[in-house]
């Protein structure tokens, strides 16, 4: 593969916790190897509309603690067509990009498998998504701090679940994943997770209720993954209040709360040390790689691989919140 004396750089799809510090560690990992940097903003459309300049070091100073992403985020239609893949392509010639760091979740990168196997491009991904759902890796960036978000949302939920004697169920995002919703339960000690992953097997909401779930508490909560599959919050607090009228029921719907604030330590290393290691994976000849983590080590996953379908959650845990919500 010739030399690369150029990497492109954006951020797509929905924002995570720890992207700014990934863009700091891919910029200045690049830089001190010697290879310019081209920041695209607004991710695809960006590179379609031709919004791009190159970053120095001082563009990613301050940065790290900063949720959001400061390259911003669009969604890009023209990117799906094969004309907007075209035109973005003009336009990595015309900046004399050399290969690209796509940093977002599974159709960000399913959008860098595409662009990668049309032009015969080298890129590498990194898997920045609160939902934890790429294959390959043990987390991506945004998780941890989302995760946390919603300890501390719940953790004041709480408060006024046990002081009106009510059930509470908990939407949090995930849309095709659970993990927010079932580590989320676990952290904040709630009584249940109801999540896609096993709607399709059980009721839950029958399970959960014939389980008896409140023979001990006054109150309760219930963590509910926002996918059409579980019914969302809003759907089994309608179905608890026709069914089982006996419950006084609540509903609080976090939504982007999860998506903002300063990233933890535990994202703001795991950010940088994916970003380096992209520069790393490029300078190695790899391409159509994502950066993962697995036990703590850098790893390079296959495109293929990291979007090839749903991340298993881990059943144990599912076992582990029962037994404690007793």
């Amino acid at each position: 593969m010739a030399k690369i004396k150029t990497i492109g750089l954006l951020t797509s799809g929905g924002d995570a916790p720890g992207m700014n510090a990934a863009i700091r560690a891919v910029t200045r990992s690049a830089i001190y190897n010697g290879i310019k940097v081209k920041g695209i903003y607004r991710g695809y459309k960006g590179l379609v509309d031709d919004e791009i300049v190159e970053f120095q070091t001082q563009n990613v100073s301050n940065i790290i603690h900063h949720g959001g992403t400061i390259l911003k985020t669009a969604r890009c239609k023209e990117f799906r067509t094969v004309e907007g893949r075209q035109q973005a392509w003009e336009n990595i010639k015309k900046h004399d990009i050399d290969a690209l760091v796509v940093i977002g979740g599974d159709g960000s990168l399913s959008g860098a498998r595409q662009f990668a196997s049309e032009f015969d491009f080298p890129i590498v991904g990194l898997p920045g998504t609160i939902d934890n759902d790429l294959s390959g890796t043990d987390h991506t960036i945004g998780y941890d701090t989302a995760l946390n978000t919603i300890m501390w949302c719940v953790d004041r939920i709480r408060d006024t679940a046990s002081s009106h004697a009510r059930l509470f169920f908990i939407e949090v995002m995930g849309r095709e994943s659970g993990f927010l919703a079932l580590n989320g339960a676990l952290a904040t000690g709630a009584e249940a997770a109801i999540i896609p992953e096993i709607s399709t097997e059980h009721d839950q909401l029958a399970e959960l209720i014939e389980r008896g779930f409140r023979k001990s508490k006054n109150s309760s909560i219930v963590l509910v993954s926002e996918s059409p599959v579980t019914g969302g919050a809003m759907g089994l607090a309608e179905r608890v209040r026709k069914e089982y009228p006996q419950y006084d029921v609540r509903v609080t719907i976090l939504g982007h709360l999860q998506r903002g604030g300063s990233p933890t330590a535990l994202d703001r290393i795991l950010a940088s040390r994916m970003g380096a290691a992209a520069i790393d994976a490029l300078l190695e000849g790899q391409r159509n790689v994502m950066i993962g983590d697995d036990d703590e080590k850098m790893i390079y996953v296959p495109f293929s691989k990291a979007i090839a379908g749903k991340k298993p959650i881990d059943y144990d845990l599912l076992e582990t919140l029962r037994r404690l919500s007793i």
